[in-house]
């Protein structure tokens, strides 16, 4: 029996505590390395026995045990193995499983007396990151006994774990799932009352990572141009929400102030731009995907967008993020004669002047 077997023999739950205590601290000293986590990738009855640990009657051993999932779970192949491992075909596992690691970390955080919760949505976040797992991932939570919409409620409801659970990393997860149209659609369903709940969380000061999770997930729901109009209309009214962040206190003329957004309108002199330039980019993304559309592109124009966007051009400093603000405010600047199409994505750029155009873009970021 190797050391690593020997290891093993002892995570199990009904094993002694303290010899569940050390083997779980030498488990937890082998995920902060690469070889180490390599050598446990090889033993899937391993991972199995984590994931029943992290269900572990004792805090500590719980809290462990987590913790080298956390670490597992952050590398693609691992997060495969935690989702995949207990099948030989590669297929999901049973909804109803205790070792269903998806199953396991939805029901810690729909606990709003789990310890653990936080932990568990950090699992969750590194699961999803893999683009071939998000489908999986969706098919459990759904199949779990709760439904998207109560995950969505206990990410909005401030307070919800008694524990001191933040459950910021809920919002990473949101961004990892809205790559898939499912996800997107459920969010997106005019009927019901989704994405409208994540919109004030793209100023939340307290966490940047529930701001940066949010702020990617409303990116990727405006690659979806047949929502465009609903998204920009009264029923969500998507673009202060993306305008206010890059947005600064300085002050306007009263006829250029009374075309912003009411949100934008008379800014006290202590508001403070996004402080995070992954956020300002991907906020930036945002409005150049809303700008596909004529009809969008017109009301974007009568909302004044350009203003916001003139006066966070002479403020930013970022190479990349000011390549993303000048693609926006180019295509705002130009009238819908010069742009010549409806839908923008239908305008054909010949292959060289793509490269071309992405060699400029390459060589200002450099400079």
């Amino acid at each position: 029996m190797d050391s690593i077997d020997e290891i093993q023999s002892f995570l199990r739950v009904d094993a002694r505590l303290d010899l569940k205590a050390v083997a779980l601290g030498c488990v937890l000293g082998l995920t902060g390395t690469e070889d180490g986590r390599c050598m446990l990738l090889r033993r899937p009855c391993l991972l199995s026995a984590l994931i029943f640990l992290a269900q572990d009657k004792s805090e500590s051993i719980a809290k462990e045990a987590c913790l080298a999932i956390v670490n597992i779970s952050a590398e693609e192949l691992g997060s495969r193995s935690l989702l995949f491992s207990h099948d030989s075909k590669g297929t999901a596992q049973d909804a109803d499983s205790d070792n269903n690691i998806v199953v396991v970390m939805i029901k810690m955080i729909m606990d709003p007396d789990s310890c653990l919760a936080d932990h568990a949505c950090m699992i969750l976040s590194n699961l999803t990151r893999p683009s071939g797992n998000i489908e999986h991932v969706i098919l459990l939570i759904e199949k779990c006994g709760f439904t998207l919409d109560q995950v969505v409620s206990v990410f909005t409801t401030q307070g919800y774990n008694r524990r001191g659970a933040n459950l910021h990393y809920l919002g990473p997860m949101f961004s990892n799932l809205s790559q898939s149209i499912t996800f997107r659609r459920f969010l997106m369903d005019h009927e019901r009352c989704i994405i409208q709940r994540l919109l004030p969380f793209t100023e939340y000061e307290s966490s940047h990572v529930r701001r940066g999770g949010i702020v990617g997930t409303l990116r990727n729901c405006c690659f979806d141009i047949e929502n465009h109009d609903w998204l920009l209309s009264p029923k969500v009214d998507i673009l202060p929400c993306l305008l206010l962040p890059l947005a600064g206190p300085e002050e306007f003329e009263d006829t250029e102030m009374d075309k912003l957004p009411p949100e934008l309108q008379y800014l006290p002199e202590s508001k403070l731009r996004e402080t995070d330039p992954d956020i300002r980019k991907m906020l930036l993304e945002a409005l150049i995907q809303l700008c596909a559309k004529r009809s969008s592109r017109e009301l974007m124009r009568e909302r004044n967008t350009y203003l916001i966007l003139r006066e966070f051009h002479k403020w930013e400093k970022d190479r990349t993020v000011l390549l993303a603000c000048e693609n926006v405010v180019d295509i705002l600047i130009r009238t819908e004669d010069e742009i010549g199409e409806d839908n923008i994505h239908d305008i054909d750029v010949p292959l060289e002047l793509h490269q071309k155009f992405q060699k400029m873009d390459e060589d200002f970021i450099k400079d």
